[in-house]
């Protein structure tokens, strides 16, 4: 893609929400979440290209996903260029691979979006402070804004979009689960019942940039149980990723993806990941997947793997999966 026109490719990471509490409704429609997100190295990639025709360009090699702006990464490039001043009414094409499976939980679309946001922001010369991308992030929903800021892992309130950053989980390794079909988010909250406030105190008590309070004693998910009553397959991938080894297991967001946390001095049944993942494929299908935490961003301002014609910014590196 070395065109002599500016250029970016982004590696857009998936993300596990190690608890994930339900606070309430509110009038806009959202729900108040408490949330411990964390971003891993299960990547899609974009190539971005500044281009001198206004508009956005959006092609995707998913040919189930929308294109141009009817793309949620569609959507916030053209946000940005509406908002930016430095563009100067230049356009921009936009290549989309996706791997990161669709409707899983993952934020998979999110971090497209806000990954987006991201690399225009360098593109533009910084031009806009992470409250500016996180006010663009919001409006194209819960999950963007944390894509949209260089942490790596948060704890999170409001819609998503009131984060705190926290440390990574680097002494684990990560096997997701993702059967062979969709789950609607809409439809997950519309049928989800809000109880009473019991784990609001504890869930609050993460607020305040205190990693050393987190636990994975504290993995949660309060939509896990709306999920199950239509998929209760999910309690059968949580079961298998017990009896191979994981400390923990938990359905991501709405699901379904189901991921098993393996400490890094484990004893498991099976001591190698790709056992693990080949007993798992069997029984659930393809998408298995071996994930890190990613555990830092690229300084501000500098960005990794520079060369000629393309850059590369990325808050971790794709692993060989």
């Amino acid at each position: 893609m070395n065109t002599g026109r500016p250029s970016l490719r982004l590696f857009a990471p998936a993300k596990i929400n190690l608890f994930l509490h339900v606070l309430g409704r509110r009038d806009d429609g959202y729900h108040d979440l408490a949330t411990w997100m964390q971003k891993i190295d299960l990547f899609d990639t974009i190539d971005l290209e500044v281009v001198e025709e206004s508009g956005v360009q959006l092609s995707c090699d998913d040919p189930v996903l929308p294109v141009h702006t009817d793309n949620l990464a569609g959507r916030a490039a053209e946000i940005f260029l509406l908002k930016s001043k430095n563009f100067n009414g230049k356009g921009l094409k936009i290549k989309l691979q996706k791997k990161i499976p669709i409707a899983a939980g993952l934020g998979g679309g999110s971090s497209d979006a806000g990954t987006v946001l991201r690399g225009l922001n360098e593109l533009s010369g910084y031009e806009f402070g992470d409250e500016a991308l996180i006010d663009m992030a919001r409006s194209l929903g819960a999950d963007v804004p944390f894509f949209a800021v260089a942490d790596s892992a948060v704890v999170a309130g409001g819609i998503g979009d009131l984060m705190y950053g926290v440390e990574s989980l680097s002494n684990y390794t990560f096997v997701l689960v993702n059967p062979d079909f969709f789950v609607s988010t809409k439809w997950v909250f519309e049928n989800l019942s809000l109880t009473s406030e019991k784990n609001n105190s504890k869930v609050f008590r993460f607020q305040k940039r205190n990693a050393a309070l987190l636990s994975l004693d504290d993995m949660h998910n309060d939509l896990e149980a709306v999920t199950l009553v239509a998929h209760p397959e999910i309690e059968k991938m949580k079961e298998s990723l017990l009896a191979l080894g994981a400390a923990k297991v938990l359905m991501s967001g709405s699901g379904p993806t189901v991921f098993g946390v393996f400490p890094d001095n484990r004893e498991s049944i099976s001591s190698d990941f790709q056992d693990i993942a080949a007993v798992l494929r069997q029984q659930y299908g393809n998408k298995v997947y071996i994930s890190r935490a990613c555990t830092g961003a690229s300084p501000s301002g500098k960005a990794p793997g520079f060369d000629p014609g393309i850059r590369r910014f990325e808050s971790c590196r794709p692993s060989h999966q």
